[in-house]
């Protein structure tokens, strides 16, 4: 494939949920292209998961730059991360290069890049931005599970969404009662009148200690076999299952879980 000609401008892309070979062809070709390759890191000499995805299309002759995204709940420390980060990505495009800033899974979805969409809007209203989507982690983990297939490791048949349906996409509930009501809500139907028996698809994010809690009500609500675990997807430990096969004690940050209710009345 031949490589593009750099371009002056900023490009904020996703790449993925952790598979390489997840990254769309506009990411890479961006990739390459680009003479300077951002990417988020918590701390100063950090690791980059964003960068570690993207690693096989990163060539040494282009300039790595790491920017600070400290993973604090204080709203200060996070809105200076930001807006130093516009400058230092808006003073490389006004010098002439080309720059990527690499985001784990899908650009606009949870992504420290919107945050930074936003400042160079409000601050450098001139730089040149374009977003390439990327593969969300959502999406990832429904798609593995469904072509896992073979005796050893049965199919678990995972479509996020089907006609009528929705799907809505959030971080874990932080307390019990806030759960039950996001179920019921989602058990209520979708509202379609083409579909009124359609349910709401969950897809709950950054699970991590709340699985604890979590299971047990899943499991008084009869949902555990109508769930699927998720955790690290794309990546070399990637696990899959069935709700039901995972104990109830703290799992991984990068853990999410999927939840269905219910099916439509229509079928194959």
């Amino acid at each position: 494939m031949q490589q593009a000609e750099p371009c002056a401008g900023l490009t904020l892309l996703g790449v993925g949920p952790g598979d390489p070979q997840l990254l769309t062809v506009a990411a890479v070709r961006a990739i390459e292209a680009a003479t300077v390759v951002a990417y988020p890191v918590a701390r100063e000499g950090g690791i980059g998961m964003a960068a570690t995805i993207a690693a096989p299309w990163i060539g040494h002759q282009q300039r790595q730059l790491p920017l600070v995204f400290p993973m604090v709940a204080e709203a200060e420390p996070r809105r200076l991360a930001w807006r130093v980060a516009a400058a230092a990505l808006a003073a490389e495009v006004a010098a002439g290069h080309a720059v990527v800033l690499l985001c784990e899974g899908d650009a606009s979805l949870f992504a420290s890049c919107s945050y930074v969409l936003l400042a160079l809007a409000a601050w450098h209203p001139g730089c040149p931005v374009r977003v390439i989507p990327g593969i969300s982690s959502v999406a990832a983990a429904a798609a593995a599970a469904s072509e896992l297939g073979g005796p050893a490791a049965p199919a678990i048949p995972w479509p996020l969404a089907l006609q009528g349906e929705g799907l809505l996409i959030r971080p874990t509930p932080e307390s019990p009662a806030e759960l039950e009501a996001l179920l019921d809500w989602a058990a209520a139907g979708s509202g379609c009148a083409a579909a009124p028996e359609a349910q709401t698809t969950l897809a709950l994010l950054k699970l991590g200690h709340r699985w604890a809690w979590v299971r047990p009500l899943l499991a008084t609500r009869g949902l555990l076999d109508a769930a699927l675990f998720a955790q690290r997807v794309g990546w070399p430990e990637q696990l899959l299952a069935a709700a039901a096969a995972v104990p109830a004690e703290e799992q991984p940050y990068f853990s999410l879980l999927l939840i269905r209710q219910g099916w439509p009345a229509v079928l194959p």
